[in-house]
């Protein structure tokens, strides 16, 4: 299966990002492997993958020294998101994380500046510390991750201002397709799914996303990525480490689920017909 065109996704503001990103969890973890890991990210660049989302917390900064790496003389082709801890999100904390974070990025600025989860800290002023970095310049857009319907709510009139929320969407894990993601999508705010292959495997070798994938010619992570690709306002953004999953990744752009496809998948995966927790990893 050939790479096709990585479809586009639009923020509120208008800017137009790709649907299909990289994900950076655990890459910086062992000196030997970064080097392999940035450029498997260069690949994802020229593959038309440009978002790529990382995080403080990924091997403590491991992970966006890494992606510096991948973008050295490209940062302009890429879309780059980071994430701070909920410990560091306010105030002067907040200030002096994401100065370390874009030192460790090599660059002036991030494209998009995520609260990583929900702490102590009040979302009143995690947000006040984002907006005052966004006036300074020093991040674009801001947004939030693992936060649910009741805590976007509780933005009150600053939801506006929230680029997007990233929360754990896959087959195994459907629970925001019965609130969160409508929410989302009547505000206009694409959601980001993270882990969206799943964790352990055991996604990919359950025997109806195997059918299908045999019966599309693709492998069993093209079918689930092409899944989270299907909806709308749906970013998805899996980690790959290796040139040849990159290649698969980006290839999954293409793939096209048919209704029976569909049927199939929702038979093994059943969409939820009531509230459930936000799952989180």
């Amino acid at each position: 299966m050939a790479a096709a065109a990585i479809p586009a996704v639009r923020l509120a503001d208008g800017t137009s990002v790709a649907a299909l990103g990289q994900g950076t969890w655990h890459m910086g973890e062992r000196g030997s492997d970064r080097g392999r890991e940035a450029a498997a990210l260069r690949l994802g660049l020229d593959l038309g993958m440009t978002l790529i989302d990382t995080a403080e917390m990924y091997a403590e900064g491991g992970a966006e020294e890494v992606v510096a790496e991948a973008i050295a003389g490209r940062r302009d082709e890429a879309f780059l998101v980071s994430k701070v801890y909920p410990h560091n999100a306010g105030g002067r904390k907040l200030e002096a994380a994401l100065e370390r974070s874009l030192q460790r990025l090599r660059t002036g600025h991030l494209d998009l500046y995520l609260l990583h989860w929900r702490g102590s800290i009040s979302l009143d002023d995690t947000v006040r510390a984002m907006e005052r970095m966004q006036a300074a310049g020093k991040i674009r857009r801001w947004g939030v991750s693992n936060l649910d319907v009741d805590d976007l709510e509780e933005l009150g009139p600053a939801l506006a201002g929230c680029a997007t929320d990233q929360v754990l969407y896959n087959l195994e894990n459907r629970g925001v397709e019965f609130d969160l993601l409508p929410f989302c999508r009547e505000r206009g705010m694409p959601v980001m799914a993270y882990s969206p292959v799943g964790q352990g495997g055991a996604l990919l070798r359950n025997p109806a996303v195997r059918a299908v994938a045999a019966r599309l010619g693709a492998t069993p992570a093209q079918v689930a990525l092409a899944w989270t690709l299907r909806a709308p306002g749906v970013i998805s953004i899996p980690k790959a480490a290796d040139p040849g999953h990159v290649r698969l990744n980006a290839a999954a752009a293409a793939l096209a689920l048919a209704p029976e496809d569909l049927a199939a998948l929702d038979a093994a995966f059943p969409p939820p017909k009531r509230k459930r927790s936000l799952a989180m990893l």
